[in-house]
Order: C-alpha cells, then sequence, then structure tokens
C-alpha cells in the first residue's frame, strides 16, 4: 500500500518514515474500537426503551415478620405492546403494591401475574400506558462462550445503566434466595449490581438473551442470567395458570458435553447430557437408585440434552407417572430405571 493509498484507507495515520505500520495499527484499533462502540449505542437505543425501573412496596415475609425497608426496586423489560414485563421473582418477593416506571420517566401502577421462585422469574402487567417499546427476544439456545453480552438495568437506581461483557460460561448451576438450586443459567462478566436484577441481557443484534439475576458477592465479573428459552417457557404457564407447577425428581443438574468416545461406544444421538450434581436424601431420584456423578440422557423416551429439556418435560400431568429414565454412570455403564416425580413446590 502506497501513502496515497494509506492516507485515503486510514485518514490520519502516519505516513512518515517508518509511520506506516506504526500509523496502521492504531487506525485499524480505532476502526475496531468504533464497531464495537457503535453496536453497543445501536444496541442500547434499540433495548434502552423497553427496561423499567421496577419499585416494590413490601408487607411481612412470609414468618408473617416485618421488614425494616418496606420498599425494594430492580429492574424489568416489557415483553409484549400490552404492557406484560418480566423481572426477577426476588424482587417482587412479599410486595403489597408495584410500580413500574420507563426511561422517559412516566410511571404505572402494575399487577403481579405470577412468579415462579424456581427459576426466580416473575410476570408482571401494566395497568395502564400507550405506544410501549418491546424488546425482542433472541434464542438461548444459540449462544457462544466469548460471544457480546450487554446488561441493561437500574443499579442503585441509576436509570439505564449500561454494562458490556461477554458470555463467560453456559449451563451453570446456582443457588437462589430460597435456597433453590436454579440450573442451566448463563454466566457473564457485564458487571450487575443490586437494582440490575431482572433487567436484560441482550447480544450484539439487540436480542434478549437473558434475565439478570444475580452476582457472587466480593467476586469480579462473575454475574448470572436466566436463559431468554427459560423465561418463555416460565412466561407462558405463568400466562396460562398464574403459576408453575413442575414435578419433582429431587435432583440438582448440570449441562455438560458427553466425552466423543463415549457417545460413539454407546451410538448415542446428542453430544450433551445432564450431569446429576447432588441427590435429595428421600426424593423420587434417590427412590429410584440416581447417584450423583450420573449423567441422565432420556427421559419418559425423550432425549435429554440440557436442564431445560428435564424442566419441560416434568409438567402436571407427570407427576405421580412412572417414567423411564437412561443415564450413564462412570462413563462406562449404560443403566435404565424408571422413576416417578413427584409434587414440586410452586
Amino acid at each position: 500500500m502506497d501513502e496515497r493509498e494509506f492516507e485515503i484507507a486510514f485518514p490520519g495515520a502516519s505516513t512518515g518514515p517508518g509511520g506506516n505500520e506504526t500509523g496502521l495499527a492504531l487506525a485499524i484499533d480505532e476502526r475496531l474500537l468504533d464497531s464495537y462502540s457503535h453496536t453497543i449505542v445501536d444496541v442500547v437505543k434499540g433495548v434502552g426503551p423497553s427496561v423499567v425501573h421496577v419499585h416494590v412496596k413490601q408487607g411481612a415475609d412470609g414468618r408473617g415478620r416485618s421488614r425494616q425497608n418496606n420498599e425494594a426496586s430492580g429492574s424489568g423489560v416489557i415483553i409484549t405492546p400490552d404492557g406484560y414485563v418480566v423481572t426477577n421473582s426476588h424482587v417482587v418477593e412479599n410486595a403489597t403494591g408495584i410500580n413500574v416506571s420507563l426511561p422517559d420517566g412516566s410511571s404505572f401502577q402494575a399487577d403481579l401475574i405470577g412468579q415462579d421462585k424456581a427459576t426466580d422469574l416473575a410476570l408482571l402487567r401494566v395497568l395502564s400506558g400507550s405506544n410501549l417499546t418491546v424488546a425482542n427476544l433472541g434464542d438461548s439456545d444459540r449462544l457462544q462462550v466469548g460471544q457480546i453480552a450487554i446488561a441493561i438495568g437500574n443499579p442503585y437506581g441509576f436509570q439505564n445503566t449500561v454494562t458490556a461483557g461477554i458470555i463467560s460460561a453456559l449451563g451453570r448451576s446456582l443457588r437462589s434466595r430460597s435456597g433453590r438450586l436454579i440450573e442451566n443459567v448463563i454466566q457473564t462478566d457485564a458487571a450487575l449490581n443490586p437494582g440490575n436484577s431482572g433487567g436484560p441481557l441482550v447480544d450484539s443484534n439487540g436480542l434478549v438473551i437473558g434475565i439478570n439475576t444475580a452476582i457472587i458477592q466480593y467476586a469480579q465479573g462473575i454475574c448470572f442470567a436466566i436463559p431468554v428459552n427459560t423465561m418463555r417457557w416460565v412466561v407462558t404457564l405463568l400466562l396460562r395458570d398464574g403459576k408453575v407447577t413442575r414435578g419433582f425428581l429431587g435432583i440438582g443438574g448440570q449441562t455438560v458435553p458427553l466425552p466423543a468416545r463415549v457417545i460413539r461406544f454407546f451410538g448415542l444421538p446428542h453430544e450433551t447430557g445432564v450431569y446429576v450434581v447432588n441427590v435429595v436424601n428421600g426424593s423420587p431420584a434417590d427412590n429410584a437408585g440416581l447417584k450423583e456423578g450420573d449423567v441422565i440422557i432420556s427421559l419418559d423416551g425423550q432425549t435429554i440434552t440440557d436442564v431445560d429439556a428435564i424442566h419441560k418435560l416434568l409438567g402436571a400431568d407427570k407427576i405421580g407417572k412412572k417414567l423411564g429414565i437412561v443415564l450413564l454412570r462412570g462413563w462406562v455403564q449404560k443403566l435404565e430405571t424408571d422413576i416417578t416425580p413427584g409434587r414440586g413446590l410452586d
């Protein structure tokens, strides 16, 4: 590239003696930074108007004890034009009144349609308002570690705060505030703080890929979000029934890849399964003989490739029904047995 071509391609870069290489590197860095910046800016412009601030007045907790602080707040995202908003279950816990503030400053009362503590998700309905901006939903099954992740929310009441990072890991398990294990969560290093809970995690195309839910206290860059595909399933049930009734196996699970040699040896048609992290004493899984370290590959005749597949199978119609389950033990045994789901807590 001669000096004239260089100047046309990268105006302002140095073309003096020995300067071409340095100038070219700086110009490319600036172009890359501009591209990244423009991506973030465009995403925020598109999704930001659908991110709301959720204000909650709280009553007594489940044991009848009054809370010292009678107010709480978090974030939420508008998912339908008629005012349905998704947030975290812990944000609206023990709510006696809910108010939703939009980025334009308008504020509306909201009803709690239902919540699912097992996934830390809740569905609200704004009681009035018009011309609401709706966020577009993505597909969390297509996520890849390393791709851009953008979090938008209201940490400490600072409205529409934006942080960006990458997806650090997929298929994580996380203990919720209620003590339940939330499975198949997204790990990201996009910085979250109190108040971000319930806000969207967004990809570079402006599609919601998760609902931000938790941070690891005193850790840096370890934050979590509920996958948007899990959110879709939960919201459908909350709209229909006002709650999520699910069968209970009594395991904690995590999605894991299956070793290539295991896939070949057993002739498996899929590459992932669900690793049993723990088994609750006296649970259906315990009674069926499941052990920590087992990998579930089939349930009720359906291939199991991730934790969501188990959740979707364990509807109310499976409670008390004997189901066939296939698992791998120690990567060398393929076992088939029966398991009868109990009724999980709503």
